[in-house]
């Protein structure tokens, strides 16, 4: 098979990739100009592909990977093949009718030209070795104000989804937090942290990154190092949470209260967001100060609302005054700083306030694979 030219456009997607390793696609072709452009783009990807000139005689180098790259000076030769999903008719010819025709023939469920589509080409070669199903249910906890307990929800969220079996990412996207590796108790554990992060752009491969993160109690966790990091590039947001998004499964993320460029994307990755209101007028009269922004850029914002509350104030009342459905009424619970005393980070009980809270959230959430 031939070598694997790198191209200077993939450096980034290819190191950043690089770990994937899944099953690599299968290439048809006989153009060694096709062919080498097709190895690059694999190559990009973090994968290696098997090399034919026609259908393999085998049934199963046809049938069992993950995708077939056919070029179309090929597609002859392969009609009346194994029908199979994940075929891909590429080449470089200008728009021709006859290419559709083609494509049928060979079962093709689409159509690539290069160099148009290399881009294109490679997420599709990366997803395919990755095994891509499902999204990931991402849900985002901010504060209506400083100290309301956001991350204390986030983290309790978080356990209570590994807790189901499900993969686990909790995102810590405030760099003026306290560390959510920290509030873990997983600030020990060697593993990337976004300092790491801070020049990626292009793809991550999500098995990559899932694996390189520190891990505790079966949540892997994104949070900022103990040295003073600089802002993180809305490239390099959006890249690691759509990684973390394709790997399936619950990410929870942890919210700055400030609206900034990165803020904007990771608001834009939530399927959910919830906002922890304490139940207190200053604290009503603060949250209703962000919840215009955040309901402009996520599309599902509920309240989550805190007791104790002030003299004539209930969970209802609050959500009616930010105008936002209601998530759930969190109770307080005088245990977390008992637990955190003896190390258990919050949400660890499932017997607790925080536990139970959690749990039931996500009994609704997960009961129809999606939010409910």
């Amino acid at each position: 098979m031939a070598s694997r030219p790198g191209g200077a456009e993939y450096e980034d997607v290819a190191r950043d990739g690089e770990g994937v390793r899944g099953p690599g696609p299968l290439i048809v072709t006989e153009d060694v100009v096709l062919l080498d452009d097709l190895l690059r783009l694999c190559a990009a990807a973090g994968v290696d592909p098997e090399v034919h000139h026609r259908v393999p005689e085998r049934r199963a180098s046809w049938t069992d990977p993950p995708l077939v790259l056919v070029g179309e000076d090929a597609a002859a030769r392969c009609r009346g093949a194994t029908r199979r999903p994940g075929v891909v008719l590429v080449g470089r010819a200008q728009d021709d009718p006859a290419v559709w025709r083609l494509a049928v023939e060979v079962g093709a469920d689409s159509v690539l030209r290069l160099p148009g589509a290399e881009s294109l080409l490679v997420d599709r070669i990366a997803d395919a070795a990755e095994g891509v199903g499902r999204t990931a249910l991402t849900v985002g906890v901010v504060g209506g104000r400083g100290g309301a307990g956001a991350s204390t929800l986030a983290c309790g969220l978080a356990l209570a989804a590994a807790r189901t079996g499900r993969r686990t990412l909790l995102v810590d996207g405030d760099p003026l937090g306290g560390g959510l590796d920290v509030l873990l108790g997983a600030e020990r554990e060697q593993g990337r942290r976004w300092g790491d992060f801070a020049a990626s752009k292009g793809r991550l491969a999500g098995g990559a990154l899932e694996e390189s993160l520190p891990a505790a109690r079966g949540v892997r966790v994104l949070s900022w190092g103990r040295e003073p990091t600089g802002a993180v590039p809305p490239d390099a947001v959006r890249s690691v949470l759509a990684a973390a998004r394709r790997r399936g499964g619950v990410v929870v993320v942890d919210l700055p209260r400030a609206v900034d460029e990165a803020g904007t994307e990771f608001l834009a990755q939530l399927d959910l967001g919830l906002l922890v209101v304490p139940g207190e007028l200053r604290a009503v009269a603060a949250a209703h100060r962000i919840t215009g922004t955040l309901s402009l850029l996520v599309r599902d914002l509920r309240a989550v609302v805190r007791g104790p509350y002030a003299e004539g104030l209930d969970d209802r009342w609050v959500a009616d005054a930010l105008r936002l459905p209601l998530a759930g009424e969190l109770p307080y619970d005088p245990g977390i700083v008992t637990d955190q005393d003896a190390g258990a980070p919050p949400g660890a009980q499932p017997r607790g306030p925080l536990g139970r809270f959690c749990t039931a959230f996500w009994e609704r959430a997960l009961s129809a694979g999606g939010v409910a």
